[in-house]
């Protein structure tokens, strides 16, 4: 028996394999990897080509190991390189899974002694195998490019440090031996430079003039047109006014701005338009186009800061000036700073000079270290000045702690050029000037920003005087506009001059680059990752489904339900829901777009639970109470509700509390579980058909059956009161002081109620008086049961009413004269007798 199940067995086994045979051989080969073979032998291509080129850079980077933007742009090639490759091994791991997934379909092989498996199965396995094989080879060979991509980075910057640290620390020896250098290798490389620079200009006047001429008529047009439009459209912005002695200090500073922004732009705008023709144009050589970029960065920065230092002192415009310095100083300081930036700008220049030229060192340290002491006396004479004035008109210097910091830079800025660290003097005279220009523009900026964000300033500006008549904007929106356009500004300037610092420092543009792309890509913060651009991509899809929402709000309320004439609380309940639904979705959506994976915030969601139980629990009550209100609708908005004590219309209805106005207009806000756990009155829950109750009195003396008969014939002369249901009198009551009725009529809307009431009153009065029925009012009849006639007499006169004549004498009563209290008789509105 044992034998035969073991036969049975085998059988089985080789049925299954033949009948998987043979299902192989009928369906068709899979797409995946007819379509992923090339897939693989190209991103094996790239991976290959990849890694050759990290390895080039490996090989290179001790040749360029002196030069920071050629070590950058390595260091930039291989973090590219990089991505590629982390890329290209991404695009191979769903082959791999597909892999994996078919090996463990076809099974493991037949172990020693079981029947083979068909040889089409075992085909398919060994391909598939090797084809893992190739794929891991792969993965290995991009892994240990990354790796040596990111060493090749740390390595680059690690580099970078130790050129830095050489270049402020490298000290040439300054003596006589060096003045006799300079002056005999100043002969030699003015002699060159001469014969560099004719060359050229014979090359240029000779077959480029008509090149040279157009692009400088097409950049001073551009520029000219950039400068005119600005003054036309910012004339009042653009140049101070003489005639207005106190400018407010929001009107100096876009006087500031817009003076030093428009002539900036516009020379900024033809040197960059010159180069570009000139170079487009074929006009630059080798060489000469380096200088020619420099000299217009050089020119652009100079001109900056001599607007930005007019602006700041403006010598001829007392009132106008952002500090208040006197106007002998004020002339003085424009044109320290002036001095400053051509010294450095000029220094700067002729660093390229050399270095297109080659000249030798002893030229680059001789004009390192003039620059950098005419800086440094520059500075000290700034430092010297007195700017301010008191009120006696005596000048006094600087705060202590300014003057200090000036001096010892000045002083710091000489000894280290004449100790011969000539690269760390020129590193701080170069910060001095340009990365001071920069901060006193960050500064004007912010400040700018603030005097904008000021409660009624941004009205005053020329972008609030356009808005507020075009757009019917009133004083709030505008303030909070202001607000707004000042937080702008404020991001605006950080995100202009942190980089501009930046490179002043011995950062490059490829540096900034990278953070910025960091930045906005990935932002770690411990195991939560996030990305700047998603976050703000995710901001402005909420934004707009937002706003989305609210327009499908409107369109539903006046085009389809208020076309279906549906009732005003079916409307508002709808309405409702559709804005919190289009909320919840744009909240979603918004938070997907972002990329945050919603996983991670499980933790937060069970502790906000664990909240909810303890401490939310009556705002979770509120909140399922009002959505219960919204779907029963047991009132509506508009309603005429009696609820917690309180009486009025519902004004609105939302998830947390109901808003109630009363009659007295007096707004009630009830929380929506109080509405759900108590009684609601709503009178005009099905309908506004309302009923008023009217009590008469009428005197004992009258006919009831006329006085029912009266009161019903007011009742329908009057217009607002329903025939159907009609009318009715009711004889109430056997009152102490008069036969009581009850009229009782039915309005069609119950907000007409007052109006009815009395209408009716009004008439009831007057057809009673007409037919002389009197309207009785409650009496009473006092008995004395003890007292004098004297006491009676006396209570008589008291309860007598007094005279003007009386009043004006100041007469006083007998019993008052006495001092003593008469007796006095007070009427009761009550109907019941003692």
């Amino acid at each position: 028996m044992a034998g035969l199940e073991r036969l049975k067995h085998v059988a089985a086994r080789f049925l299954a394999a033949c009948l998987l045979a043979a299902a192989f051989q009928l369906l068709p080969a899979p797409s995946v990897s007819a379509q992923d073979s090339p897939k693989a032998q190209e991103q094996s291509t790239i991976i290959v080509e990849l890694t050759s080129k990290i390895e080039g850079y490996e090989k290179d980077i001790e040749a360029i190991s002196e030069n920071d933007v050629k070590l950058v742009e390595v260091r930039l090639a291989a973090e590219q390189a990089a991505r590629d490759v982390l890329s290209a091994s991404l695009t191979l791991q769903p082959r791999i899974t597909d892999i994996s997934t078919r090996l463990e379909q076809l099974g493991t092989p037949p172990a020693e002694g079981q029947p083979a498996e068909p040889e089409t199965v075992t085909a398919e396995r060994n391909r598939l195998l090797g084809e893992k094989a190739e794929i891991n080879e792969l993965l290995g060979k991009a892994e240990n490019a990354s790796i040596a991509a990111n060493r090749l980075s740390d390595r680059i910057n690690e580099l970078r440090r130790e050129l830095f640290t050489k270049t402020l620390t490298r000290r040439f020896d300054i003596n006589y031996d060096l003045a006799g250098e300079t002056l005999n290798d100043f002969s030699r490389e003015q002699a060159q430079l001469y014969r560099y620079f004719q060359s050229w200009i014979t090359f240029v006047t000779a077959h480029k003039l008509p090149s040279v001429l157009g692009a400088t008529f097409l950049a001073l047009l551009v520029a000219f047109v950039l400068l005119a439009g600005g003054r036309r459209s910012l004339s009042g912005f653009y140049r101070p006014d003489p005639h207005m002695a106190e400018p407010s200090y929001l009107s100096r500073l876009s006087v500031a701005f817009w003076s030093t922004l428009l002539p900036s732009m516009a020379v900024a705008v033809f040197m960059a338009v010159s180069y570009l023709l000139l170079d487009v144009f074929g006009v630059l050589r080798s060489g000469i186009d380096r200088i020619l970029f420099v000299l217009a960065e050089v020119v652009g920065i100079v001109f900056f800061v001599n607007r930005l230092s007019r602006a700041v002192f403006a010598p001829g415009h007392p009132a106008w000036r952002l500090l208040h310095v006197a106007d002998g100083p004020a002339r003085v300081l424009y044109w320290l700073v002036t001095a400053m930036a051509a010294v450095t700008g000029l220094d700067f220049l002729l660093t390229t000079v050399n270095e297109v030229m080659m000249s030798p060192l002893s030229l680059t340290v001789a004009k390192g270290l003039i620059a950098t002491v005419l800086v440094g006396l520059l500075i000290l004479a700034t430092a010297l000045v007195r700017p301010f004035a008191d009120g006696e008109g005596h000048l006094r210097g600087w705060p202590n702690l300014l003057k200090t910091v000036l001096a010892v830079t000045g002083i710091g800025i000489i000894a280290a050029s004449l100790l011969g660290f000539v690269g760390f003097a020129q590193f701080l005279s170069q910060q001095v000037v340009v990365t001071g220009a920069i901060m006193v523009t960050m500064y004007l900026g912010f400040r700018s920003a603030s005097s904008i964000s000021e409660e009624g300033n941004f009205a005053k500006t020329m972008l609030g005087r356009k808005l507020a008549p075009s757009a019917r904007i009133d004083e709030t929106t505008l303030d909070q506009l202001g607000l707004a356009s000042g937080l702008m500004v404020n991001l605006l300037v950080l995100m202009i001059g942190i980089p501009l610092i930046l490179l002043q420092w011995g950062f490059q543009y490829g540096d900034i680059k990278t953070w910025a792309f960091r930045l906005a890509t990935e932002i770690r913060i411990g195991s939560v990752s996030f990305s700047l651009v998603g976050v703000l991509t995710g901001i402005l899809v909420f934004i707009v489904a937002y706003f989305a929402t609210r327009w499908f709000q409107g369109w539903l309320d006046n085009s389809v339900l208020k076309r279906g004439r549906f009732d005003s609380g079916v409307r508002n309940s709808i309405r409702t829901a559709v804005g919190y639904l289009g909320i919840a979705l744009a909240v979603l959506i918004g938070i997907s777009v972002a990329g945050i994976d919603l996983s991670n915030l499980a933790l937060v969601a069970g502790a906000l639970s664990l909240g909810i139980g303890f401490g939310l629990q009556n705002i979770v009550s509120n909140f399922v109470s009002g959505l219960i209100l919204l779907a029963e609708r047991p009132f509506k908005v508009g309603d005429w509700i009696e609820a917690g004590g309180h009486m009025g219309l519902v004004k609105r209805i939302s998830v947390r509390a109901t808003e109630i106005e009363t009659f007295q207009r007096q707004t009630i806000i009830l929380p929506n579980s109080e509405l759900i756990n108590s009684a609601v009155g709503n009178r005009t829950h099905r309908n506004h058909l309302g009923r008023i109750d009217i009590a008469v009195g009428v005197s004992y003396d009258c006919d009831p059956a006329f006085v029912r008969d009266l009161l019903l014939e007011i009742a329908r002369e009057t217009k607002l009161v329903l025939r159907n249901p009609e009318p009715q009198v009711f004889f109430a009551n056997f009152g102490a002081s008069s036969l009581d009725f009850e009229l009782r009529v039915h309005v069609a809307d119950i907000f007409t109620t007052a109006v009815v009431q009395t209408e009716l009153r009004l008439e009831i009065f007057r057809r009673l008086k007409d037919a002389g029925i009197e309207i009785p009012f409650p009496q009473q009849d006092v008995h004395i049961k003890s007292g004098t006639p004297e006491d009676v007499r006396r209570f008589a006169d008291a309860m007598r009413p007094k005279s003007s004549g009386d009043e004006g004498a100041g007469s006083a009563q007998p019993g008052e004269a006495a001092g003593q209290d008469a007796p006095r008789r007070r009427k009761r509105r009550t109907g019941q007798p003692d």
